[in-house]
Parts: structure tokens; sequence; C-alpha cells
């Protein structure tokens, strides 16, 4: 049986920050002419969660916070697998390590061999939860995206090197936040950029989350945890 791919499908997305306080810069890639979603456009690494995400350990978990967001409209126990998804798809797509030094036990999956060949095991707890996306109807896919933010002073090893890093982004490279726009982005890029330059120099985690929900009859910007955001232009 053909896959829907229509369907919509949970994904987790990175936003690592660098030089906060200094000159605050964001890593991002190009995704190819040919990809079915969003081609030629400046991205987040980020991707679909995958079923055996549920199942591998992190070295720590979310923060409390951020685990009690993402419970609300969502389906129960899929908080650590979307960190799971977001540490598995910053390794898949920039090569760059989110996790502690520390031995794997037991089988490791097969798309985690090279993460644990690093000598590291996934970490959660730099990861903060500040965005939600819906894709509207009608594209040829659609993904409800959670955005964790992480300070790259949590990433294991050189923050420049994407040797260890798949095709699937090009052109990767850290962006001066002042300067992001000036890329083609997709617009849902766009609204999470604001909220992130709204929480440079906060490094907690916030409270409340926005969620920006599309569905057939209409879109609306909607806060997690029962607060409605203004309307907007």
């Amino acid at each position: 049986m053909t896959a829907d791919k229509t369907a919509i499908r949970n994904a987790a997305t990175v936003i690592v920050l660098r030089d906060r306080m200094s000159d605050p810069a964001i890593l991002m890639g190009q995704r190819g002419a040919k990809a079915a979603f969003m081609p030629n456009k400046f991205v987040f690494p980020g991707g679909a969660v995958d079923a055996g995400d549920a199942d591998i350990p992190l070295a720590s978990p979310l923060p409390q916070v951020c685990l009690d967001r993402l419970y609300e409209n969502a389906p129960k126990g899929l908080q650590n697998a979307l960190a799971v998804a977001a540490i598995r798809e910053l390794w898949e797509e920039t090569g760059l390590i989110l996790g502690t030094p520390g031995t794997w036990s037991g089988d490791i999956p097969a798309d985690w061999q090279s993460f644990a060949a690093t000598g590291h095991c996934p970490a959660a707890h730099a990861l903060q939860f500040v965005f939600r996306a819906l894709t509207p109807p009608g594209r040829p896919r659609r993904f409800d995206a959670r955005f964790f933010l992480v300070d790259a002073d949590e990433i294991q090893g050189d923050l420049d090197d994407f040797t260890h890093a798949s095709d699937e982004l090009s052109h990767l490279q850290w962006i001066k936040l002042s300067e992001a726009r000036r890329f083609d982005l997709p617009f849902i890029t766009e609204v999470v950029l604001a909220e992130v330059e709204g929480r440079v120099t906060d490094p907690t985690p916030p409270a409340s989350v926005p969620y920006f929900h599309n569905n057939d009859e209409a879109s609306l910007f909607l806060r997690l945890r029962g607060y409605p955001m203004p309307e907007v232009d």
C-alpha cells in the first residue's frame, strides 16, 4: 500500500542560536530544487518523526515546561519522540552533536550508529520548545512541526564542522539573525524568526508557545496554554 504523502506528520525543527549575547546567528541550509516540500528555500534543520524515535533513550529529558506545552493538543507520549527527532535530524542534516558523552547499551538502531560512534548519547535538556506550526491544506506535504531553540554552546565539538552532514541541505551556514530575512525563506520561517528575536536575551524556555494552526476552515494564531494571540495584518 502506498503511503498517503498528504497525511499530516509530526515533525521537529531545530533553531541553533550562536553568540546570542553579542552577535546572534542561526544555522540554516538550502533545500534542493527538486524537493517536494519547500524547494530552494533556506530552512532550519529538521524533519518528520520516525517510528523508531519513541524507542531511543535520552540521557537527559526536556525541560518540564516544554514537556507540558508539547503535551497540549497532541497524542500522549509524543514529547520524547519529538526531542529525539530534533536531535537526530540535527545530526543527519548538519553533523552537529546535541548530546552528552556516554556509551549506548544494547543494539544501536542503524540510523543512530554514526551518532553513537562519536561517543555521545542524545540529550534533550537544552532544547526549548518555542513554536508550533501546522502546514496549510493543499500542500504536497503537511507537517505538524514543533520548533526547538537550542544555544550553540550546548553543541558538542566544532560548530563549523559540517563534514558529517548528509546532502539534504546545501549551503549550510551561520547567518546573522539581523540578515536572515535577506534569504529566500518560507513564510512560517519568517514568523518563527520574530519569535527567536524576542527570545535572544532570555535563556529560559517559554511558558507559553505560539501555535500557527491551519485547517480547511481557517488559519489561526493561538497560544498553547490557552491564550489567543492578537490578530496580525
